[in-house]
């Protein structure tokens, strides 16, 4: 079926005799829709009182509405209520006795007035699906493609299922939120360009070859959304259609600490312990231990203060704000039957009706589960109680087990509920981890955790796929138990699970009742392999928040599956062993026990080993030596073109301010470059334009290269004074900021002393480098003149 992918819109449509895919008929009787009319808002089809519209949402974003008997419901919780989407501008409308077509410069539609079909091309006039649109009616959707599409999405895996199908979707998956730490969403995407976004709560998603099937929808009518491009626009579009996920606090980008048994005492201990230590970290997760859970008067909401007896009054907290240590809690969906609460939420009728009262494992007495998809329990549940203990340390939110009802959005509404209730509260940002996910949660500051998992090797070579399949499926802030919930880990498996940690996007450790995940409790090897570990992590900071806006912005975060950077390479296309982290660096990490070798395949283009400075050419499997006795070594390669800021790896975020920032610089011959970003790191106020945003570029031209600094934008005013940029591979003879020349300093420690602009020449495990001091915030092209060609 070669003839799909070149498929000529240019020309006239009624010369044209399109390749239509053999559309499986559809169960309704009677006549064809006819078409009413096509214009400049889309096309709008009928069938008797059976409507279907067709309109373009953005350039690349058709959506799709079934109207069975004109029946038109409100969007579902899966789309964004606050996006906005007017008529586009510059439609390209075409009707001929034969068809009628409508287009943008990224997308065309073509309604086939004899067969009664649609098919949908991209910019290059290749089919991505065909539809017999008649199948809206029976509440299904039909689709066609090409038969060698690698298909992506709809949902991943729980902690327990084998993780053994990778990242590719075929045969009938069904879509849900499903338990302990598994994605889900009705979206399915191909790197061949296109993705479906279904407004549904649930479906079917059979996926044969050349065919999508979707059935099991939850709206009577039916609408869907049709997205071409690369994977990045794709997912663009979705955080368009679905939501956006707002800003983490940035402490949130660092390392936290989760325990499950602990009191004040011992946190106190913890907390100096990683301080003495310069062990960077940010957040101390509570399990249990820090509620009064079990007690009457909304136990559940607040302080233990026999365990923490300055938690209720705001002491700790203040003790640890000194320390630069933040401190969240874990929340449960239920609440004790025989309390003030539990007799409230029955007088109203919170309870969900499917969830019996049942005995709790921990306090021994009787709960019951609240229903968070009633708006009022929402409400409710941020209350008085809750709000003390926010005041007084709790900051943000391990939502945990809202994961075993057979609600899909269960713990969507109850993180929603938090959200809801401390942005209306407080300024300060939204953080928490859950323990499903279902695409729409992502606009409540909604972290992933992949459940209760065991310890070993193997438990954690399968949290790769775990991961980026919930990328795949819209879910850009994921995390796991490091270390592993459930047992001990090895001296090595620790060390090697921290590495892993520190390149995802919520690094965490967390072990079951009991098991402490502190890096001096697994041996001087494996703390210091941990510590390095956790300092990198810190030391690429401004590297990593950047992307944390980037997913706000652009949909696409910190990490993602290779597939979205090498859409065409059949390499990656179910390849979790490596994954992008930012564009710049790709990282592959030791995950069995034991290795002294692991084969790494790199994508094609140049790859720099981040720690020996090793080049390697691309589009081919490297044998790559491992450190078996020291666990020292992560295999971590920065890609050609890179631009990677990082500043000094601080005991906690914000430590210090940063005045100085270092800007690693890899030119290609391309032009490349990276948007800094920066806010105040704790509230909202970015959402008002109270940012400081500069987008670097980088371009080898010849022996020499342009770098430049493009104007700031924004209204808030950061610490930062200096970039210190590396151009690395260039030795420079002159450098130039327009028609000046900048100072030549005699060393690069000179220049580190220098309290102005300058720049000199060096050496790094890269080989030879050309060190510039420029200031920060301003518009400027720096050229770098080289004696070579």
């Amino acid at each position: 079926m070669t003839t799909l992918r070149n498929l000529a819109i240019c020309g006239l449509l009624s010369t044209v005799a399109f390749p239509i895919l053999a559309v499986p008929p559809v169960k309704s009787a009677g006549p064809n829709f006819q078409l009413e009319h096509a214009d400049a808002h889309g096309i709008d089809l009928v069938r008797g009182k059976d409507r279907i519209s067709l309109r373009f949402l953005a350039p690349n974003v058709l959506q799709i509405h079934g109207m069975p008997d004109h029946i038109s419901t409100p969007p579902g919780v899966v789309m964004d209520p606050h996006a906005a989407h007017g008529d586009l501008a510059n439609l390209h409308v075409t009707t001929t006795a034969d068809s009628a077509s409508v287009a943008t410069d990224a997308l065309t539609v073509i309604w086939d007035k004899h067969k009664a079909s649609l098919t949908i091309a991209d910019a290059q006039g290749h089919t991505l699906l065909q539809t017999d649109p008649a199948s809206l009616m029976d509440g299904q959707i039909d689709l066609q493609h090409d038969a060698g599409d690698s298909l992506y999405g709809i949902g991943g895996y729980d902690a327990f299922e084998p993780a053994t199908g990778g990242l590719l979707r075929k045969g009938v998956q069904i879509v849900k939120a499903g338990e302990q730490g598994y994605p889900g969403g009705p979206f399915v995407w191909s790197t061949s360009g296109y993705g479906l976004l279904v407004d549904t709560v649930g479906a079917k998603f059979d996926l044969a070859a050349g065919h999508v099937q979707i059935t099991g929808i939850s709206r009577m009518d039916v609408s869907y959304d049709v997205i071409a491009g690369k994977p990045p626009q794709i997912f663009a579009a979705l955080a368009d259609l679905s939501g956006a996920p707002p800003l983490f606090p940035k402490w949130a980008m660092g390392f936290t600490n989760s325990q499950w048994g602990i009191d004040q005492k011992e946190l106190q201990s913890i907390v100096q312990g990683y301080r003495t230590r310069h062990i960077p970290i940010d957040n101390f997760t509570f399990d249990f231990d820090w509620k009064a859970w079990g007690d009457d008067n909304y136990g559940e909401f607040r302080w233990n203060a026999t365990k923490f007896p300055d938690g209720p009054s705001g002491a700790l907290k203040a003790e640890m704000d000194k320390l630069g240590m933040h401190m969240t809690g874990i929340m449960k969906p239920r609440i004790h039957v025989d309390t003030v609460e539990g007799r409230y939420a029955q007088e109203h009728g919170y309870w969900f009706k499917s969830r019996p009262q049942n005995t709790d494992y921990f306090s021994l007495k009787p709960v019951r589960e609240v229903d968070f998809n009633q708006p009022a329990v929402r409400t409710w549940f941020f209350n008085t109680q809750l709000k003390h203990a926010f005041d007084t340390g709790i900051v943000g939110w391990w939502n945990d087990e809202a994961d075993d009802t057979d609600s899909d959005t269960q713990f969507l509404n109850m993180q929603r509920a938090l959200y809801d209730g401390q942005r209306a509260y407080t300024p300060i940002r939204v953080w928490s981890i859950n323990r499903d996910f279902y695409l729409g949660a992502q606009r409540y500051a909604y972290g992933l955790w992949s459940g209760d998992i065991d310890t070993g090797f193997d438990a954690m070579a399968a949290q790769r796929q775990r991961m980026l399949s919930a990328i795949n499926v819209g879910e850009m802030k994921w995390g796991m138990d490091s270390g592993g919930f459930k047992g001990h880990p090895d001296d090595e498996n620790y060390a090697r699970w921290i590495q892993f940690a520190a390149f995802v996007p919520i690094f965490r450790v967390h072990g079951t009742f009991g098991e402490k995940r502190q890096p001096w409790l697994y041996g001087p090897t494996a703390e210091k392999a941990a510590t390095d570990a956790i300092r990198l992590r810190y030391a690429l900071i401004p590297y990593i928040y950047s992307y944390e806006r980037a997913a706000t912005t652009d949909g696409v975060g910190l990490v993602r599956p290779l597939t979205f950077d090498y859409p065409d390479d059949t390499h990656v296309r179910d390849d979790i062993d490596a994954w992008m982290f930012g564009d710049g660096l790709l990282v592959s990490p030791i995950v069995g026990k034991g290795q002294t070798q692991k084969d790494i395949y790199l994508p094609a283009g140049t790859w720099i080993d981040y720690f020996k400075g090793t080049v390697y050419q691309g589009g081919q499997t490297i044998r790559y030596a491992v450190d078996s006795k020291t666990w020292s070594d992560i295999p971590l390669f920065i890609r050609e073109g890179a631009i990677i800021p990082t500043g000094p790896a601080m005991d906690f975020v914000g430590q210090d301010p940063l005045a100085e920032l270092s800007v690693d610089v890899f030119p290609a011959t391309s032009l490349t470059h990276f948007d800094y970003y920066d806010d105040d790191g704790k509230t909202y106020a970015y959402e008002h334009g109270a940012y400081f945003s500069q987008r670097i570029t980088a371009q080898r031209k010849g022996g020499d290269v342009v770098f430049t600094t493009e104007a700031a934008h924004g209204s808030y005013k950061p610490a930062l004074k200096y970039y210190l940029v590396k151009i690395h591979g260039v030795t420079a003879t002159a450098v130039s900021s327009g028609s000046d020349t900048l100072k030549s300093v005699g060393s690069a420690e000179a220049l580190q002393a220098e309290k102005g602009e300058g720049w000199a020449i060096g050496h790094d495990r890269y080989g030879p480098v050309t060190l510039i001091q420029l200031a920060a915030g301003q518009d400027r092209q720096i050229s770098l003149h080289t004696a070579g060609p």
